[in-house]
């Protein structure tokens, strides 16, 4: 059964697998593809791999260096066993972006693993989580076009607050 873990190494080939499938998609909507950046070349490499997922796992920290626009982040990676199902993002707090755009939820399904009700059963696992970094609600967006996530969200219990640009926004209650 899967379950939303702190990043782990142990899941590396079908991480890399999943990566291959966003390339191959055309479009990387993958927000980790941007980590993939600053690691590489070599990422790949299981040791480069290590450092990699220490990485992510830092960005939660409060004073681990980053760009002023970047805010502390806790990812969360969808596991089965070994095996990588997707990636979901709580940015610890809003700046002027995220508040607009981002929020503080974002997520992503591997491209084979979609319409399996992964993002749906994610962002549920993912509320206690926000709860327990203070916060409730959290913000949640997707694009108006992504009837996919509009119905993952407001199935998480999101209340649409207005949309701005492309951009619909939700307030999702954390806590019970």
């Amino acid at each position: 059964m899967p379950e939303l873990v702190l990043p782990t190494a142990d899941v590396r080939a079908s991480f890399l697998e999943a990566m291959d499938e966003f390339v191959a998609e055309g479009v990387d909507r993958s927000q980790t593809a941007a980590w993939i950046d600053v690691h590489a070349p070599g990422w790949t490499e299981p040791e480069r791999f290590e450092a990699f997922v220490e990485a992510v796992r830092a960005d939660a920290r409060p004073d681990s260096p980053r760009p002023d626009w970047h805010v502390p982040c806790t990812t969360l990676w969808w596991i089965d066993g070994t095996d990588y199902l997707g990636r979901l993002a709580i940015r610890h707090v809003l700046n002027d972006f995220l508040l607009d755009v981002g929020g503080h939820i974002g997520y992503d399904v591997r491209p084979t693993r979609r319409r399996e009700g992964h993002a749906t059963a994610m962002l549920r696992a993912a509320l206690p989580w926000a709860a327990q970094l203070g916060i409730d609600p959290a913000l949640v967006t997707c694009d108006v076009d992504n009837h996919g996530s509009t119905k993952v969200i407001e199935a998480a219990g999101g209340e649409l607050e207005d949309v701005r640009g492309v951009k619909r926004r939700y307030w999702v209650p954390t806590s019970g």
